[in-house]
């Protein structure tokens, strides 16, 4: 993949709004303290946008023991994706307004699940404002789409996973996509633990973003991972609180072409199994 293939900008998207280009719009709003977006949603997206619920379809909370954000099965997906109106080969572009991690976590369950030509708006909403583009309230109302999922088991899908056995032998780095109070262990807000698994390096997603949202440039994604220990020959792992943030990370490195594995389960998963060791501080 390359940025082309992950990102779209404003511009971009206003140009197909513009010219009638068929094109698949979802709002993902969520934050970690607010997860559902429903009211933001209401008062003001993309025109044409469908609201999507991270929580309620890009979530299965009725799996165990796999994080508080387990992955939705693909044939759930597919329905909800043709709720959403999604059509087999119109391009999908995915938003939020929140450090692209909504965002991400539909680009990266999108694209495992086999849909094709998916891509985050690079900036969020608020790059679509701050470029003149209007806003639709209200809720948008489409027709059933016909996309088809191709995988039933996301684990498996396109994109690579770790699971915990595989994450507490993985040889590259292991990067932790929280904030750097949760993953030093001075404070946990949602987990009932605090701390990060051992050898895993922090890596904010926060840091591959410029201070207005957008991803950074290729080449300062390449010198922050080379930073980190990450090359062509290492490839990376990565993990946040609940699989969602970290999907963030994998699109920085997906970007420039850098191999790099999710850990759906993330924090969540591995300080809930209680022979699992815990590491605190730098």
């Amino acid at each position: 993949m390359t940025r082309a293939d992950i990102l779209i900008t404003a511009s971009e998207l206003a140009r197909h709004l513009v010219a009638g280009r068929p094109v698949n719009v979802l709002d993902v709003r969520w934050e970690l303290t607010q997860p559902d977006g429903r009211e933001a949603f209401s008062a003001g997206h993309v025109p044409g946008a469908v609201y999507v619920s991270l929580e309620d379809e890009l979530t299965d909370h009725a799996v165990s023991g796999r994080g508080r954000h387990p992955l939705p099965s693909g044939p759930a997906l597919e329905e909800a994706a043709r709720r959403w109106g999604m059509r087999a080969g119109v391009p999908t572009v995915v938003y939020d307004d929140w450090n692209r991690a909504g965002s991400a976590r539909a680009w990266w369950l999108l694209t495992t699940a086999g849909v094709k030509d998916v891509r985050i708006l690079d900036g969020g909403l608020s790059a679509w404002v701050d470029s003149g583009g209007e806003l639709e309230t209200g809720f948008t109302t489409v027709g059933l789409g016909d996309v088809t999922i191709t995988h039933r088991d996301l684990y498996q899908g396109e994109l690579p996973t770790l699971t915990a056995d595989r994450t507490a032998e993985l040889t590259g780095p292991l990067l932790d996509a929280r904030a750097p109070e949760r993953f030093r262990g001075e404070r946990e807000p949602v987990d009932p633990v605090a701390g990060h698994i051992p050898g895993a390096r922090s890596t904010p997603s926060t840091s591959v973003l410029s201070v207005d949202g957008t991803f950074r440039t290729d080449d300062e994604l390449q010198e922050f991972f080379t930073d980190r220990g990450v090359d062509a020959s290492t490839g990376a792992g990565a993990y946040c609180g609940s699989g969602v943030t970290a999907a963030v990370l994998i699109a920085a490195l997906q970007m420039i072409g850098l191999e790099a594995q999710l850990f759906p389960g993330s924090w969540s998963q591995w300080c809930a199994e209680p022979d699992r060791p815990v590491a605190t501080g730098d």
